[in-house]
């Protein structure tokens, strides 16, 4: 067979080390970067060795470490809370789903399709979430609009649990006298950890690297801001610096660029430890959820 052909798989072996050289470089220079002296970065642009080794970046991050320790809190609440929510909710709209004696189950199919390909627009959305549910300058504003609910992620889990929890072992359990909540907490939720890993993760990093929510729903109180959106105003207030700055100051002298790779290797720490965790469940949960049905 071809797959067994030496020439194929050293072909396909050296596409996958381009693809994972293509991932892992980044990282790799992000790091690098982050130790190299600003004038160094300026002059002579990034490189994988810092031509200029310096810790300045990671010492003005200790230097507001209370404001970073808050941005973290703030990002781990949010990234804990949302992701435990979202899959609860999930589970709770996909089980039904699941179900073929659902009534009106081909309707509800079909609205929840229908959102995948329509919807408001972002000022009506906007003027739904300030005006009527009133979130902003409230931690819900970071956890409620646009990641609380995903519909492909529903779509997902129903086709998971048609195709890898026997209807056999459901209707076992309501013969038994299990009611339905009884029977998604002990029956169907044990059997789909590996569609419920790959979704939390999956809804896990989109809470994590979110920072649009705080700029369009957080306007006064800056100190709900997360990792991501402090990132933001770091950078905002370099840019200002920058532009605003005396002239006999060199643009050199001010902290910029390092400060920047530096808090972006801060912020990605969390997600490069979590996610070799739940890699073996996120490559057999997106696979069955998504391929068979």
């Amino acid at each position: 067979m071809i797959c067994n052909n030496k020439v194929f798989r050293f072909v396909m072996g050296f596409i996958m080390f381009l693809f994972v050289a293509a991932c892992v470089l980044p990282f790799i220079l992000l790091i690098a970067s982050s130790f190299t002296s600003e004038s160094s970065l300026i002059k002579e642009g990034y490189s994988f060795i810092p031509a200029e080794f310096s810790l300045a970046a990671y010492k003005y991050i200790w230097s507001v470490k209370g404001d970073i320790l808050r941005a973290y809190g703030i990002s781990f609440f949010v990234t804990g809370f949302g992701t435990l929510a979202s899959v609860v909710m999930t589970m709770l709209f996909a089980y039904p789903l699941s179900r073929k004696d659902l009534p009106g189950r081909r309707v509800l199919s079909f609205i929840l399709f229908f959102t995948m390909l329509f919807n408001g627009g972002f000022v009506p959305t906007y003027l739904i979430y300030s005006n009527i549910f009133h979130i902003t300058d409230t931690i819900w504003a970071l956890i409620v609009p646009y990641l609380l609910m995903n519909a492909f992620f529903v779509i997902m889990v129903r086709t998971y649990i048609n195709t890898n929890v026997p209807n056999e072992v459901i209707e076992a359990a309501t013969i038994d006298g299990s009611s339905e909540i009884h029977t998604l907490v002990r029956v169907v939720v044990p059997m789909s950890k590996p569609i419920i890993g790959t979704i939390g993760l999956m809804t896990a990093i989109a809470y994590w690297n979110n920072w649009t929510n705080g700029i369009y729903f957080i306007h006064t109180k800056r100190e709900l801001y997360g990792i991501q959106n402090y990132l933001n105003s770091v950078l905002s207030n370099i840019s200002f610096l920058q532009s605003h700055t005396d002239p006999n100051i060199k643009i050199t002298d001010l902290p910029s660029v390092g400060i920047r790779m530096a808090l972006a290797v801060i912020a990605l720490l969390p997600i490069l430890i979590a996610y070799p965790f739940f890699q073996k469940s996120f490559a057999k949960g997106i696979t069955v959820g998504s391929v068979k049905g």
